[in-house]
């Protein structure tokens, strides 16, 4: 017996780096316990991207590779790409009937990332991007799931939401969608190598797949303690991306980690080496697993068919219902 139904989904910008993998582990447990619908938003793409399209389906690809490679199971998870849903459009554009403008304009998060793309030289003076929670609030909503894992910056995107729900229950006189409580993803962020924020875009990041060579040059050039000079002196794990690291991927060794580099008994370079030989073990079997999936184009192909089936069903009947509340049907 399923515990509710979840919904969540990611971009496909680009090849997924380590930071994600602590997230698609979650989804992996979630999928045991809840009816989960994974989703490839590439319309979510576009709002940020509309003018860089060529690579989005090749980043599609490279996304379902890693998510089957990590272990989302397609007979236990349904797995689709929002675009080939086109009831996802059609809601869309029916919640932004009654969608007040102010209400977009005060998520948190929209004049924020707004400044930060156009000092980066994106132009994004777009309706698409102003109203891609809207979209995100569909994107939920018409699987009437329950249940949504998020990160605390994404709260107020799960609150607007929310809130939308309940303005369509009241103006239309209806209950059709659950309001989708959050499931706060107890995961800690990986920073970049350079102790940055990890991301494509600063070169910092760790690419998934990334073989054993790719990985230890990856991790040998990680921003370690400013203050250690020599070997022996001792450390303070805490500034250090390279324990940052360890504490997700060494978890069973972190405290004899963090006393030995306080201690001054291991070097850097040292403690880069054991951190790389740790993760490449995590990474190999889903090496091992994407040339798999790679040879057999076919298989791909039918989950996301068979996804896209079993999404399809379930939107059919939300949106009769829909339609049908709105008077249009």
């Amino acid at each position: 017996m399923f515990k509710g139904r979840i919904l969540s989904g990611m971009r496909p910008t680009g090849k997924l780096h380590i930071g994600h993998h602590s997230v698609l582990e979650n989804w992996v447990k979630l999928q045991e316990e809840y009816e989960c619908f994974f989703t490839i938003v590439d319309w979510h793409a576009l709002t940020t991207s509309y003018d860089n399209t060529e690579k989005i389906k090749e980043n599609i690809r490279e996304m379902l590779l890693s998510w089957l490679s990590i272990g989302i199971d397609p007979q236990k998870s349904t797995i689709f790409i929002q675009s080939h849903i086109k009831e996802h459009a059609e809601l869309h554009l029916l919640l932004s009937m009654i969608t007040p403008l102010s209400w977009l304009e005060r998520v948190p998060t929209y004049k924020e990332q707004l400044y930060q793309l156009q000092e980066a030289g994106k132009d994004v003076s777009t309706y698409g991007f102003l109203g891609y929670p809207l979209l995100q609030a569909a994107d939920i909503i018409i699987y009437c799931a329950d249940t949504v894992p998020v990160g605390e910056d994404q709260l107020p995107h799960l609150e607007f939401c929310r809130e939308i729900v309940r303005r369509f229950h009241y103006i239309y006189n209806t209950r059709i969608f659950p309001e989708p409580k959050a499931m706060l993803s107890r995961i800690a962020l990986l920073p970049g190598i350079d102790g940055r924020k990890m991301s494509k875009s600063y070169g910092n990041d760790i690419a998934i797949d990334s073989d054993s060579e790719a990985l230890w040059e990856k991790v040998r050039s990680m921003v370690t303690d400013p203050a250690r000079i020599h070997r022996t002196d001792p450390g303070h794990p805490e500034v250090c991306t390279v324990f940052a690291y360890q504490k997700i991927f060494n978890t069973e060794r972190i405290d004899e980690i963090k006393e030995i580099c306080e201690k001054g008994k291991i070097g850097c370079v040292a403690c880069k080496k054991d951190l790389a030989g740790r993760m490449d073990k995590v990474l190999e079997p889903i090496r091992s697993r994407r040339k798999e999936l790679e040879a057999n184009e076919n298989y791909l192909n039918d989950v996301l068919k068979e996804g896209e089936i079993r999404a399809r069903k379930v939107v059919r009947e939300t949106m009769e219902k829909v339609r049908e509340a709105m008077g249009i049907g």
